[in-house]
């Protein structure tokens, strides 16, 4: 898949962010039809002056809303109480919709600085690194050494690669001009990094305008048009002198600050203006709280030809010249000169042929616990398949279902005492009021699956009557269900042992005609990759024969669920290093799967360090398309694959999803009896994908 957004954020204010954003939104507006502008975090949602830039520059076919995430004090605040993770969900979610509506999503950071120092994650990163959104920073060199902006250039590229990031590229930026060759040379022994861009400073960039000086002190507005109003203000000079030393003070670009009675000041300002010996000032500020006279507004408003903005301001001269030397320099939609200059700048810098090379790149698999989940989510919601729960009184089961039901991506059955079931979740506070409810006892279905039972295991000695009894166990009732497609798929587990979950459905559903043996497979969600566990759950000391079932099951549930499979048939040996019946046992079973499926990709016996590491790949089994990159990794027996994965949930704190139950001709999962509410939520909405691709 190709790059779909674009993640730009800064630790600092004034790095230039807005001048990198612009850069990259005129490049991707010719290149694409459609762009979205997205803020996940704002100061305030009253107003945000990017968000208004970008909506209104490039006319994007957006909202505000639609451009913004959370404010800063919201964000905190759901950090505050645990839910980092929720804000995170949200946020994906947010980018996601953005990317299948849109051809490309531009993604801006608020700089690091804008949250609380207690925060010790760095949002920013967070939100791309779950987003899948290759990471472009930005540092503010102004004033830096060219050693210190190296080392902030080598440091900010670990610090990404290191938080699970792509990073795209680095703009080093407001570098003075004279330091670029010298640091050029110096990154060209650090062709290992990403691309950095190197920008100067420019002056007029950090200059604010007329415009910017009336809006923020509420000036009046003497005389200007709409042109002077673009005027950029250089710096600011106080005329407390008589007129003839204030001509020899002047400079380019200066706004004059005179109190209101200085008629003569005013007028030789001016005349300056006309002349071709003197500089043109961007402006004059009147200060002091005295009225211009009414004869100098008369002439004032008699010169047609006059260009140059006059403005009026309250308060004491000295103190407005400080206002005005803390206005920020922005850059407004309609700010013309100020755009072409940064356009030039960024345009300059960057080689738009190797940035277009970048952007049609395959986006590299970064695939985050988050993004898992939202992905399961999306494909859920997609087919909204209907899932039976035979334990509806159990209170995780029932807070999850309120979850999925308000997600919206399954349909649910309860089966209970529909008073029983309703009180207790009114006792919890929750609204489980989508869900169909199903007493076994009354139910009407209850006949005709009891025949449907008998007529299946008749063979067996199972008489009518102790099909009806049979029936009155919710697992059974459930799988019956499931079987006669009243329900799409059953998930149990949460009080019912594995047996008692797994036995009516080897009985009733059974396997698939080229499949045996039921095996499970655990999900294991890392910080950016999922990894495929199996069988860790069902088969004790699987043969060579059905080892190689379970491997070629796996891989084809692994595909279904987006991960591409690069099986690694684990032994405690690599290739033909190591011998023992264990050894042949894993060797037999990968050269069925060869036979089998000539077309999967499969490395066996080979031991987990050289599956997963690809330093210790290339020692060990250099040039294999599997070692160092394995995605599936097929355990010998029971005892090998429940303890590690457990060992690795522990210790690296993945989220173990599962287990999957595969292999039956409809969907039953097992639950643990000690599972939590999402454990039981990820699993009904897996239970929903596989119903659906059982479906086609």
């Amino acid at each position: 898949m190709r790059i779909k957004s674009l993640y730009i954020s800064s630790h600092t204010v004034a790095a230039g962010k807005l001048v990198v954003a612009m850069g990259m939104m005129e490049f991707l507006k010719a290149k694409v039809h459609r762009v979205a502008f997205f803020r996940p975090f704002v100061k305030d949602k009253s107003h945000d002056h990017d968000i208004a830039f970008f909506l209104e520059r490039y006319t994007l076919d957006m909202t505000e809303a639609q451009s913004r995430g959370f404010t800063v004090h919201e964000a905190e605040k759901m950090i505050a109480e645990n839910s980092l993770d929720t804000l995170m969900k949200l946020l994906v979610a947010q980018i996601k919709e953005l990317e299948r509506s849109y051809d490309f999503v531009l993604i801006e950071g608020l700089h690091h600085s804008a949250f609380s120092a207690a925060i010790d994650v760095d949002l920013n990163l967070e939100v791309a690194k779950n987003a899948a959104a290759p990471y472009v920073n930005i540092l503010n060199a102004k004033s830096e050494d060219t050693a210190d902006v190296l080392d902030n250039i080598l440091m900010d590229h670990e610090h990404i690669k290191a938080s699970g990031c792509r990073h795209f590229a680095t703009f080093a930026n407001r570098l003075d001009a004279e330091k670029l060759p010298a640091l050029r040379t110096l990154l060209e022994a650090h062709r290992d990094l990403s691309p950095v861009y190197l920008l100067p400073e420019v002056e007029e960039l950090d200059m604010p305008t007329i415009f910017e000086v009336r809006h923020a002190l509420d000036c009046e507005v003497i005389r200007a048009t709409g042109k002077e109003y673009r005027r950029v203000v250089r710096q600011t000079k106080i005329a407390a002198m008589r007129l003839e030393n204030f001509l020899s003070y002047v400079e380019e670009g200066d706004l004059v600050l005179v109190p209101a009675d200085r008629a003569d000041i005013i007028i030789g300002a001016l005349l300056s203006t006309q002349s071709a010996r003197y500089p043109n000032i961007s402006g004059i500020l009147l200060t002091g709280d005295m009225e211009l006279a009414p004869s100098i507004r008369e002439m004032l408003e008699s010169f047609d030809a006059l260009s140059i903005p006059i403005l009026a301001v309250a308060g004491d001269t000295y103190q407005v010249a400080l206002k005005v030397e803390r206005i920020p320099a922005t850059i407004r939609a309609k700010s013309e000169r100020k755009i072409a200059l940064a356009m030039g700048l960024f345009n300059t810098a960057v080689d738009m042929i190797a940035l277009e090379q970048m952007l049609a790149q395959e986006e590299r698999s970064v695939l985050t616990p988050i993004m898992f989940e939202y992905a399961l989510f999306q494909r859920a919601r997609a087919s909204k398949q209907k899932i039976v729960l035979p334990e509806a009184t159990d209170d995780r089961i029932l807070r999850a279902v309120e979850t999925v039901l308000r997600r919206d991506v399954v349909e649910i059955i309860l089966l209970g005492n529909p008073e029983e079931i309703l009180q207790k979740s009114g006792t919890l506070g929750l609204d489980i009021s989508k869900a169909e409810i199903v007493d076994p006892h009354t139910s009407p279905l209850q006949k005709g699956l009891a025949k449907t039972l008998y007529r299946l295991r008749k063979h067996k000695g199972l008489s009518l009557d102790a099909a009806c009894d049979m029936l009155l166990s919710s697992t059974y009732f459930a799988t019956m269900m499931v079987y006669m497609g009243y329900a799409d798929g059953m998930v149990s587990g949460a009080t019912h042992t594995t047996q008692e979950t797994i036995r009516p459905a080897l009985q009733i559903i059974k396997t698939k005609p080229d499949i045996p043996i039921v095996s499970s497979l655990f999900f294991m969600s890392f910080e950016t990759q999922v990894l495929v566990y199996a069988d860790c759950a069902i088969n004790q000391d699987p043969t060579a024969q059905e080892l190689a079932t379970i491997a070629i099951t796996t891989a084809d549930t692994s595909a279904q669920f987006g991960i591409e499979p690069r099986i690694a048939m684990l032994s405690y040996s690599t290739g033909s290093s190591g011998k023992g019946e264990d050894v042949e046992k894993v060797a037999e079973a990968t050269r069925i799967v060869k036979e089998r499926r000539p077309e999967l990709l499969i490395e066996g016996p080979i031991q987990y360090d050289a599956a997963i590491d690809p330093t210790v790949a290339a020692q060990k089994l250099p040039g294999s398309e599997v070692a160092g990159r394995a995605t599936l990794f097929a355990f010998p027996d029971l005892n090998t694959g429940n303890n590690t994965y457990k060992a690795v949930q522990r210790a690296s704190g993945a989220v173990a999803i599962g287990p999957v139950l595969q292999g039956l001709k409809k969907p039953i999962n097992d639950l643990s009896r000690g599972c939590l509410v999402a454990d039981i939520v990820n699993t009904i909405v897996i239970t929903a994908i596989q119903a659906a691709q059982e479906e086609r």
